[in-house]
């Protein structure tokens, strides 16, 4: 199965054709703020489905290679092995999931270890780079625990994606409709290990945080719709 990312992501992706790629490269990266990129688990897995729901036949169809249903995307998502392979989602302010990455491993081992990433972003969240922004979250976990190569199959109209991983230094070998890329991986660090350390504790803050406060916006509007029922029932005749 393909997990392909809509090439509608970067509604700047026709400005980026006519630069230099190291300079495509360092835009991609501008601005250089920190976004809150979690591992997600089983709990998540309705939230997941919720998102990939919301795409719609054509971007469903750039993501899976083609346009799947809701019944096919419930099997996809019911399907998900989170012990086996890794799953990233970035929550806006709401709790909504605007961005999911899937990192999925394949069965070899040892040196020869692989992983492919596919990625989809929601219409109302894309020009912000999360897609890239996913990817180097994915590289780094994949560099730290083994894996050699990481992979990406894609419609070969897919420009978005294909970009990301070309300004990433990835090859392509194209197969009429679709382009196959990989990626070399350079062995993990301690910096590497550390980095995704802090960023999963920092991500993890983040949503406790974005939780605690919609859970005391619900407390708030409850207590505001009590004391207006109480203050109408309260009225003299």
């Amino acid at each position: 199965m393909s997990y392909n990312l809509p090439n509608t992501m970067n509604p700047a992706a026709s400005d980026d054709a006519a630069r230099p790629e190291a300079a495509r490269a360092s835009a991609a990266r501008k601005p250089d703020v920190m976004v809150p990129i979690r591992s997600l688990g089983e709990n998540h897995r309705a939230r997941i489905a919720g998102h990939l729901k919301a795409l719609d036949a054509h971007d469903r169809y750039y993501r899976f290679g083609f346009s799947a249903n809701d019944e096919q995307i419930d099997r996809y998502v019911n399907g998900l092995n989170f012990e086996r392979d890794e799953i990233f989602g970035i929550y806006n302010r709401n709790l909504v999931l605007i961005a999911v990455a899937h990192l999925a491993y394949a069965p070899d081992t040892g040196a020869n270890a692989s992983a492919e990433f596919g990625v989809s972003v929601l219409p109302q969240a894309r020009g912000r780079h999360y897609g890239s922004r996913l990817f180097e979250r994915a590289v780094m976990h994949a560099r730290n625990v083994g894996v050699s190569k990481l992979y990406v199959h894609v419609l070969s109209e897919n420009t978005a994606m294909l970009r990301i991983a070309k300004n990433a230094g990835s090859t392509f070998v194209r197969d009429g409709a679709e382009t196959e890329g990989h990626l070399v991986l350079p062995p993990a660090t301690l910096n590497t290990h550390l980095t995704e350390m802090v960023e999963e504790q920092l991500a993890q803050v983040n949503y406790q945080f974005k939780l605690q406060a919609r859970q005391f916006q619900n407390t708030l509007t409850s207590l505001q719709n009590v004391w207006r029922g109480g203050n109408g029932a309260a009225k003299p005749d």
